[in-house]
């Protein structure tokens, strides 16, 4: 599965506020938005609940998320209306095999997000031909460089709408909208991923410190560099 060249030519030009909208309609039924449901989630939830509330929404249930993320998943899912959120998980079969006694995060990490993140999901978006994303250049050294139309090396591409958006703005936006706040952002929670994975963050560190700290590590690897 992949794009076609008249597609790429449709899009690689957009701007960030016409490339949701122009994608939702133009690759509809090839197309779905990969959230976490974390820190900053409600806003392209919301934006994209305007467009299509019916458009499918792929969470990753890694089965080691904090509570209050599976609980703020359901608020939000019922306070926008959305109608297709699909939860994604790691076979119970493998996690008996390479994580009986859930404790692989604590000594490889790497494999652990190759367990309960990056084979679900490659799985689960095989289906697709693009996909959409909330990140930002602002969030992570390894995304500053983040077009707005990312081409991947299957041909296949993400889209992400968000890219240059600044905490001021996303800031602004969700009080325009009156969204509701992941509970662990009033902790100092920037960027929320598994519960053993991720810590709250101090003042002037970077939003995603708190993630993997102690570790070498800054992506899970589902978002990788094109390839």
């Amino acid at each position: 599965m992949a794009l076609t060249e008249t597609e790429r030519q449709i899009l690689t030009p957009l701007p960030e506020e016409e490339i949701l909208p122009r994608a939702v309609s133009l690759l509809r039924g090839r197309i779905a938005l990969v959230s976490s449901f974390g820190a900053e989630s409600a806003l392209l939830l919301a934006m994209l609940a305007d467009l299509d509330p019916a458009f499918p929404v792929l969470f990753l249930d890694t089965r080691r998320h904090f509570p209050e993320t599976l609980t703020y998943r359901d608020d939000l899912v019922a306070s926008l209306g959305l109608t297709n959120v699909r939860s994604i998980a790691p076979a119970d079969a493998a996690l008996r095999d390479r994580d009986p006694q859930d404790q692989l995060a604590d000594f490889d990490p790497d494999a652990c997000c190759a367990l309960r993140k990056v084979e679900p999901m490659d799985a689960a978006l095989a289906g697709y031909d693009a996909w959409i994303t909330g990140r930002k250049r602002g969030q992570a050294a390894t995304r500053a460089a983040m077009p707005v139309f990312e081409p991947l090396g299957d041909g296949r591409a993400k889209i992400n709408p968000l890219a240059s958006w600044t905490p001021a703005q996303i800031e602004a936006e969700m009080i325009r909208r009156a969204l509701p706040r992941h509970p662990l952002t009033a902790l100092g929670f920037r960027s929320i991923g598994c519960a053993p994975c991720t810590r709250a963050v101090g003042e002037g560190e970077d939003p995603r410190a708190g993630r993997w700290a102690g570790h070498n590590k800054t992506e899970c690897g589902i978002h990788v560099p094109a390839r």
